[in-house]
């Protein structure tokens, strides 16, 4: 599934790519994959003759401003809201590519240019959300949302709180979008092991000190995958359809029976409430490798 560093590689290749040219069509393979409204016909008219203002990212969900093509105009049209799911793909192509067979959702803009939503698993959804509306009231899932990893509300503090008198293993608690937004499995143990936290270490167990090693290495490991473009171990490509690259330096995630890259431990796997979890028991176990 892709995380926080992917969706935001996506949001600045869009932001790039797709901004003032207006949509002048649409056309939807898969009816499911429009989350709202019910209707694909409405969905359709809903986002034509309009053009996307500003891409947004909040936690792993991609937000649009819809506004009227002119580039003097304020007015709100609306949102266009994506999630990617554990599949889904946002491709800037010319309209004259041959489709994918997993193309679920095509938006049509000028020059023969196109937005695909490409989604094998078909987990993924798109929303508009019309003027005037609220959009958690639609997109309910941006309302439980904790805070980004990269907005001032993400303290030591706001993370300790986030964290006391739980008793299930940290690694768990990462992976709840309630306690940090758009952290995923490959990002959890990349920060634990930066911080030289055991996945299984239950967080009411962690002191203050551990906790702010963590905050600082969950932006570290953030920062650094953002540069390389995100992770591809399976279906990840960004808007030009281009792999990530952070896989190739990965610190633990998908390296199980690896030399670690500090010690040459052997890297470990195991499994935490159905998730894979990497380490290294060495230097997880004597929190050393703190400087990374």
């Amino acid at each position: 599934m892709p995380e926080l560093p992917e969706v935001e590689t996506v949001r600045r290749g869009l932001n790039q790519l797709t901004l003032n040219q207006e949509i002048t069509g649409g056309d939807v393979l898969l009816d499911r994959s429009i989350a709202y409204p019910f209707s694909v016909g409405e969905f359709v008219d809903g986002i034509k003759k309009n053009a996307i203002a500003t891409w947004y990212r909040r936690g792993k969900y991609l937000l649009a401003t819809l506004s009227p093509p002119s580039p003097s105009s304020s007015s709100s049209t609306g949102w266009l809201g994506v999630h990617l799911r554990m599949t889904g793909q946002l491709l800037w192509l010319h309209r004259d590519e041959p489709l994918h067979k997993h193309t679920r959702v095509r938006l049509f803009f000028g020059d023969q240019q196109e937005l695909r939503f490409v989604d094998q698993r078909t987990f993924g959804k798109i929303w508009w959300v019309p003027s005037g509306v609220a959009v958690e009231s639609i997109m309910t899932g941006l309302a439980k949302l904790a805070a980004d990893p990269f907005s001032p509300e993400f303290t030591v503090e706001y993370l300790a709180l986030k964290l006391q008198n739980r008793r299930r293993p940290i690694k768990t608690a990462l992976l709840d979008q309630s306690v940090v937004a758009g952290l995923g499995n490959i990002y959890a143990d990349e920060a634990l092991f930066k911080s030289g936290i055991l996945p299984e270490t239950l967080c009411i167990d962690l002191q203050l000190k551990q906790i702010e090693r963590l905050r600082t290495a969950i932006i570290q490991v953030l920062e650094t995958s953002i540069e390389a473009g995100g992770t591809t171990f399976s279906n990840f490509l960004n808007v030009k359809g281009t792999n990530g690259n952070y896989g190739g330096v990965a610190w633990v995630y998908n390296r199980a029976g690896e030399p670690c890259r500090v010690c040459g431990t052997a890297i470990e796997r195991i499994r935490l409430a159905g998730r894979s979890s990497h380490f290294c028991s060495q230097c997880q176990t004597l929190g050393g490798v703190r400087s990374l």
